[in-house]
This record gives structure tokens, C-alpha cells and sequence, in this order.
């Protein structure tokens, strides 16, 4: 355990990130009518309705943690460069953490986009670093 010392805010970022996503599934449910459904029960498109808006912040947030998880996990057994993964993978949580709550709040498209590229950063930034240190 002693070797993963050094990336404790990576790992717990990890941690905190399956929060956001437990904390943003919870959010997703609240408003649920039949008036806003479609027939497969997603709620119908409109940015207006902040029920749809918590909807895409939960899928949004499922669908990059994939990638999210993986290039985390990947930097830190490779060894990559603790500071540099801990940096990236704290930054991304805080940035994601803000996208949700603008996605939810607000139509604010462009500080949406602004959050999801500085997430995507990360995400990549994680992916060169273990890839420098594999090779």
C-alpha cells in the first residue's frame, strides 16, 4: 500500500468522483412526470426543464467516467508522476463537479462546454502521462 501513498489525491479523487455520480443519480429522479417523458422514460428534450437539464448532468458524468477511471487507474500503476496524476485527477473532479452544477442550475451552454474541456484536459493529460512513463 506504501507505493500508492504518494497518489492519495488521485485515489480519493476516484472516491469522490463515485459520490458525484451517486449524488448527481439522486438529482436525476426528482420531477419525473408523465407529462415530460418520452415513451422509453428519459425525459423529453428541454433545456428549460431542470429535471431534463439533472438527467444529462447524471448521463453526462456516467459516460466520461469510464474513460475518467481508467486513465486514473492506468497512470497510477504505471507509475506515472504522482503530482501530475494527483493534479489531473483532483482538477477534473472539481471541474466536473462544477459542470454539474452549472448543467443543473443554469442553460449556461458555454460554461458547460468550458467544464467538459477542462475535464476531457485531464482525462488526456492522464492518458500522455501514462504512456511517457510506459515508454
Amino acid at each position: 500500500m506504501e507505493a500508492f501513498a504518494t497518489y492519495s489525491h488521485a485515489i480519493t479523487s476516484l472516491a469522490l468522483w463515485a459520490l458525484v455520480i451517486t449524488v448527481l443519480s439522486g438529482f436525476s429522479t426528482r420531477g419525473r412526470i408523465d407529462e415530460n417523458r418520452a415513451e422509453c422514460g428519459k425525459p423529453k428534450r428541454n433545456y428549460d426543464d431542470p429535471w431534463y437539464r439533472s438527467e444529462r448532468a447524471f448521463m453526462n458524468a456516467v459516460e466520461t467516467s469510464g474513460p475518467f477511471i481508467a486513465a486514473t487507474v492506468a497512470a497510477i500503476l504505471i507509475g506515472a508522476s504522482p503530482f501530475w496524476v494527483n493534479l489531473f485527477a483532483s482538477i477534473f473532479v472539481i471541474a466536473r463537479i462544477a459542470m454539474g452544477f452549472v448543467h443543473i442550475r443554469t442553460t449556461n451552454q458555454p460554461a458547460r462546454s468550458m467544464f467538459f474541456a477542462v475535464g476531457l484536459v485531464c482525462i488526456l493529460g492522464l492518458v500522455v502521462l501514462t504512456i511517457m512513463a510506459a515508454f
